[in-house]
Formats: structure tokens, C-alpha cells, sequence
């Protein structure tokens, strides 16, 4: 069994794929096939899985790991979350300004003023873009947009993103509000990293 320290989400597995233990898995790379080059990929409870065989499927992959051979076993990983550890991905796969979940986590937002508005807990995406959750002592979890306008600088050196609170949605008078102050979402973070296309211009 092996436990990461920094784990960074590469893919989901989902339903049984026939009778050989194949399954349905979503993969978080920006090519879905290219899960099988990043080795072997580890479970919360420490378990490690081995890509055997990977093609695509429509929206997923479908994959043959190493000791799963039949349908009854494929089923019992319904829902399995599988990672790697963050040091084993290269950072020059990220795109300017692309960001893992995991490197965003515990950086402090702050405004202009210095003031902190908590630290980032966690990343989620509900289908409308992706939100920073922010917690901090005496103050209510928030969620912020992970866009232009909200997050304008993220130093990763400082541990720190500098955020407006306005655009953010974290003034609390409405009225206070400038209502010009939307953007267009900054590049998704990434939960696991991706490859160009094969035709995607440099």
C-alpha cells in the first residue's frame, strides 16, 4: 500500500465495461489516452492500479488495469478515485497562468490592501466555471470565481493570490459593488495534467 503526500487527481472510474474487467474511467488529462503514460496510479486507501490496455470511448476511456479479470471485480472500483503524486508531474505541460487544484490549495487571498480574506481550501466545479472555497479564522467558508477579474495575480512563491473582493462577491453591501466588475473565467486549473493535440499549433 502506498499513500502520497501530494496528491493530484488524474481519473474516476465509473461502470463495468463487458466481461473481461474492463471499466469505464474518466480521465482528467487534456488527452484521455494519455493516462497511461504517467505509470502506475495510487488510491486514497493506497492501492495501486497498472494500465494495461487504454482506448477511448466517447466521453471516456476504457481501460484494463493489472489483476482486474472479471466483471465482478471491474464493479467493485465503481467510484474509485485514482492519483499521482504532484512531484512527478512536470510543470511544463501547464499552459501560462494553468494551474494544478493541488498548488492552489493553501495559497492566502489577500486584496490590494494586503487585507486576507482566508485561505483557498479547496476547488470546485458545479458545471458554471470553477470556484475557490476560502476559510479563515472567524469568518465563513466563501466561494469565490476563479476568474480575471477576481483573481487578479497568483504567487505561488508567496503562497498568496491576490484577489478584488468586489468582483469577487465578497463585499457585503450590494450597493458597495461595482457592477462592471466581471471578467471571463481564468483557464481551468487542472486536476491532472494534459498533452497538445497532435495538431495544435505551438
Amino acid at each position: 500500500m502506498t499513500k502520497l503526500e501530494n496528491p493530484i487527481l488524474m481519473a474516476m472510474i465509473g461502470a463495468a465495461q463487458g466481461l473481461r474487467g474492463e471499466v469505464r474511467v474518466k480521465s482528467f488529462t487534456a488527452d484521455p489516452t494519455a493516462l497511461g503514460d504517467y505509470g502506475h496510479l495510487y488510491a486514497e486507501d493506497g492501492r495501486v492500479f497498472e494500465i494495461l490496455e487504454i482506448r477511448e470511448a466517447k466521453t471516456v476511456v476504457v481501460v484494463r488495469f493489472r489483476g482486474v479479470n472479471d466483471r465482478n471485480a471491474a464493479e467493485a472500483l465503481n467510484g474509485l478515485e485514482l492519483f499521482v503524486e504532484r512531484d512527478n508531474l512536470s510543470d511544463d505541460e501547464l499552459d501560462e497562468d494553468e494551474f494544478y487544484y493541488a498548488d492552489l490549495e493553501g495559497l492566502e487571498a489577500v486584496d490590494k490592501d494586503g487585507k486576507s480574506y482566508g485561505t483557498v481550501s479547496a476547488v470546485f466545479d458545479f458545471g458554471a466555471g470553477d470556484l475557490l472555497e476560502l476559510k479563515g479564522p472567524g469568518r465563513r467558508p466563501a466561494l469565490i470565481p476563479f476568474s480575471e477579474a477576481a483573481v487578479l495575480e497568483i504567487d505561488l512563491d508567496a503562497g498568496k493570490i491576490l484577489i478584488d473582493p468586489d468582483a469577487a462577491g465578497l463585499i457585503e453591501d450590494p450597493n458597495d459593488r461595482d457592477p462592471t466588475a466581471v471578467g471571463k473565467p481564468k483557464p481551468k486549473p487542472r486536476q491532472g495534467p494534459g498533452k497538445k493535440d497532435p495538431g495544435q499549433s505551438e
